[in-house]
């Protein structure tokens, strides 16, 4: 999420470009799911500027962005970071990954059997979502585990870090966001896609050990 409908598109574009870089510099096909999420969430980013230009609200772009942002997040990052990581790694990010599935299949659930639509608040220099999620605390849990989770137990050093700056990332733009401050995730998304772009061109590092 960004502080306006441009900067939004922006963000999006450079975003997106960043993820067609990595998917063509990837060595290996099942570094693609990692390599294509830069692209994944730079179209998350065009997809808020529609929101935005339609002053929130209801409608298709809004769905779309909860899609992405719900079901579809929890489950490519687990599944992407087990097949890249090492083989050592695997059975650890099973844990994870089934989290993953589990969270995506409630939310889901959460979606379609919602009484009303998810609706978009525009809140100053921030967009609130309201989407009507039971046992809301327990998704929240499942996600950070299948996403942030599966980065740090992946065993590959650049996943590792990459795990830890989206963990500080989310606390930032998580305390910016409920003070309705600004939105600030576009940025920390951007720095991501940047280091997934360093990952995907240098050797895979085992978490304290050599490169493989």
């Amino acid at each position: 999420m960004c502080w306006s409908a441009e900067a939004d598109l922006v963000a999006g574009v450079g975003i997106a470009a960043v993820g067609v870089a990595c998917m063509a510099r990837a060595h290996r096909v099942r570094d693609l799911p990692l390599a294509a999420l830069p692209l994944l969430l730079g179209v998350h980013q065009m997809v808020e500027a529609a929101v935005w230009a339609r002053d929130g609200g209801t409608g298709p772009a809004t769905v779309l962005w909860a899609v992405i942002a719900l079901p579809l997040l929890p489950l490519w990052v687990p599944a992407g970071v087990l097949a890249a990581a090492p083989r050592r790694a695997r059975r650890r990010l099973l844990l994870p990954l089934a989290v993953g599935i589990a969270t995506a299949a409630m939310l889901c659930l959460a979606l379609a059997l919602a009484t009303r639509p998810v609706r978009a608040e525009i809140r100053g220099h921030t967009i609130g979502y309201v989407v009507d999620l039971p046992h809301a605390e327990v998704l929240i849990a499942g996600y950070l585990l299948a996403t942030i989770g599966s980065l740090l137990l992946s065993g590959d050093r650049g996943l590792v870090r990459l795990g830890y700056l989206v963990a500080v990332g989310a606390l930032l733009c998580a305390g910016l966001w409920r003070t309705e401050f600004v939105s600030t995730w576009c940025a920390v998304a951007a720095v991501c896609s940047v280091v997934l772009f360093g990952w995907v061109r240098g050797g895979r590092r085992p978490a304290g050990g050599p490169a493989v």
